[in-house]
């Protein structure tokens, strides 16, 4: 039996902000819109290439906004992939790798790069570049 993660609920303090963010900036696709009821609307959004989706929600957990930390997207160019971020408009960090315990600016050695954003809550992202076949 397979099991896949399917979708992670981000915890966010405005769906409309999130889901510009998300989509706008980060090029996610807007898969789901939907008001489920007075109190509950969800938004799955899908970043490009990914079989797994985030939630936005409002309604249905508990979480406060902006509590996650460390969501990781693989990316195949690191570079590429912070520089298309930089021009939609997010704030990123610079690549970075680890070594010896301590952050260096620059790439490192295979599934050693790495850039680090937030989203308008705080939630917090990394992308890493895995290593080329």
């Amino acid at each position: 039996m397979d099991w896949k993660l399917e979708v992670v609920q981000i915890p966010v303090s405005d769906i409309d902000r999130a889901k510009h963010f998300y989509a706008e900036q980060c090029g996610f696709a807007v898969d789901l819109d939907a008001q489920v009821s007075d109190s509950v609307r969800v938004v799955q959004l899908t970043p490009p290439g990914s079989a797994c989706s985030i939630h936005l929600s409002r309604g249905i957990h508990s979480m406060p906004p902006g509590s996650l930390e460390g969501l990781q997207i693989v990316v195949g160019d690191i570079e590429a992939a912070r520089r298309e971020l930089l021009e939609r408009g997010v704030g990123v960090s610079p690549v970075r790798h680890l070594e010896g315990g301590v952050w260096l600016e620059g790439k490192g050695g295979k599934w050693n790069s790495f850039v680090f954003f937030t989203d308008p809550d705080g939630n917090g992202w990394v992308l890493q570049e895995r290593p080329r076949a």
